[in-house]
């Protein structure tokens, strides 16, 4: 064989070598759960004090607002599944007082569908929405992040008010489609 022959088809074989190309396939399970999870953060209990007046015929003086409770949350939903919200209520109504509950945008470090806050609400044993439309989303832990709780509380008539020392109420929160 001549130097060009040999050549030609050793530079043949390397080139079949270089440009073969070989496929294949893997098959990936890829699993996300349905997730529906949300606590409320700081502090546990919160202390709303009403003050007497101090002068004769003024009435009552309410607390300020509290400020201090942060809703947070993750939440993937099912394909096609609907979106969830969160209901708040409370195991017991107080004669003559009104105990109000707000919930502000979502803020902080997380993302998504985050939920739509609904307008202000008077708390009942009832459950009424506070925040709807949350999609696959995560707001965040802890304090600053998610959506921030007012709860306030009003006198509302006179005369079903009645003297109480440390009367616990407690709201209850729940996530749902």
């Amino acid at each position: 064989m001549s130097y060009f022959k040999v050549s030609f088809f050793i530079g043949l074989i390397i080139s079949c070598q270089l440009f073969s190309q070989t496929t294949g396939n893997r098959t990936v399970g890829i699993t996300l759960p349905v997730v529906a999870l949300m606590d409320i953060e700081t502090p546990a209990t919160i202390t709303l004090n009403f003050t007497a007046p101090t002068e004769a015929g003024k009435p009552v003086v309410a607390p300020s607002s509290n400020t201090t409770k942060w809703i947070n949350y993750t939440s993937a939903i099912a394909q096609g599944g609907l979106t969830r919200r969160i209901t708040a209520s409370v195991n017991q109504v107080l004669p003559g007082i009104t105990i109000r509950i707000q919930a502000a945008a979502a803020s902080g470090s997380g993302g998504g569908s985050l939920g739509i806050p609904s307008a202000q609400i008077t708390l009942s044993t009832t459950s009424q929405t506070i925040i709807s439309g949350i999609g696959g989303a995560f707001t965040g832990n802890g304090a600053n992040n998610g959506h921030r709780l007012t709860i306030s509380l009003l006198a509302n008539t006179y005369g079903n008010l009645s003297a109480r020392t440390n009367t616990p109420v407690v709201i209850t929160y729940t996530i749902t489609e």
